[in-house]
């Protein structure tokens, strides 16, 4: 189990996250949502021991997480938004190299490297370089490499970041797998579809403080389950309502272009954070 306990991280003057108190149940898979600047990478940063907080401290099954505490940081993984692999190479070897600085015995990082790749369909390229991987392939390399010490805790952030429609549907599904086998997931993404399909609780973070925490579907049984967009000129409008009957009889008085939807997380996102990007 992950606790965050007042977790404030200041530059300066500046608070980018701000006393922050949260918890991850063992085997959750958890979405962090906001816009850029929300602290987002920042919480990301503290877990990952990048950062240090300024105050307030994470524990991991109770014991309190420091940058000393070895036994700790080797249940974490992280895979960050940028590519940090030698582009020269191969996927074994990127793979080996992982194992040996980790101290991974010679056996257990050939025998984990095998099933990781073939996990994440990668085996029949393990002799391709990374500068000739596509931006999916890439991922789920970082992805196999974060795996390879067997972490009981996988942070990742904006794990889709650049890949197109398929890429990104084939992570979906390596996370999905990877969750079901009890591994703890906490991701950051802008994709709000992401966040509905793949966590089973997201936070909604702005300016440095987490704003509500709940499961998507209750987020946008809260807002309405139904949606009317009324589209004009000048902007597309948004109308929620609890039931299909109510959307319907509100789209039938309309004489303007209308449609009927289901709502969605995006809708929640932008209902609750976009209300105070819209005021700046």
């Amino acid at each position: 189990m992950i606790e965050l306990k007042k977790l404030t991280k200041k530059y300066d003057e500046f608070t980018a996250v701000k006393e922050l108190d949260l918890t991850i149940e063992t085997g959750g898979f958890f979405g962090l949502l906001g816009p850029n600047g929300a602290g987002k990478s920042t919480t990301i940063g503290m877990l990952s021991t990048l950062f240090l907080p300024t105050e307030g401290e994470i524990l991991i099954d109770g014991e309190r997480l420091t940058r000393k505490n070895t036994v700790l940081k080797r249940k974490i993984s992280v895979v960050t938004q940028e590519y940090s692999m030698r582009q020269d190479m191969t996927i074994e070897e990127v793979m080996e190299y992982q194992g040996r600085l980790y101290f991974v015995p010679k056996k257990e990082r050939r025998e984990k490297t095998q099933e990781l790749l073939e996990f994440c369909d990668l085996m029949d390229y393990r002799k391709r370089t990374v500068r000739k991987l596509s931006g999916g392939m890439k991922r789920k390399l970082m992805v196999c490499r974060a795996l390879l010490t067997e972490p009981e805790i996988l942070l990742l952030d904006e794990p889709t970041a650049g890949m197109d429609a398929l890429a990104r549907r084939q992570m979906w599904n390596l996370l999905k797998r990877l969750n079901r086998n009890h591994l703890t997931i906490l991701l950051t993404t802008h994709y709000m579809e992401e966040a509905e399909i793949l966590c089973d609780r997201v936070g909604l973070m702005d300016r440095g403080r987490l704003q509500e925490v709940d499961s998507p579907r209750a987020m946008i049984e809260r807002l309405g389950c139904y949606a009317v967009d009324q589209v004009s000129e000048e902007q597309t409008r948004s109308f929620f309502f609890q039931t299909q009957e109510e959307a319907i009889r509100y789209l039938s008085g309309r004489k303007d272009m209308a449609s009927l939807r289901n709502t969605t997380l995006e809708d929640v996102f932008l209902e609750k954070v976009g209300k105070y990007l819209e005021r700046h």
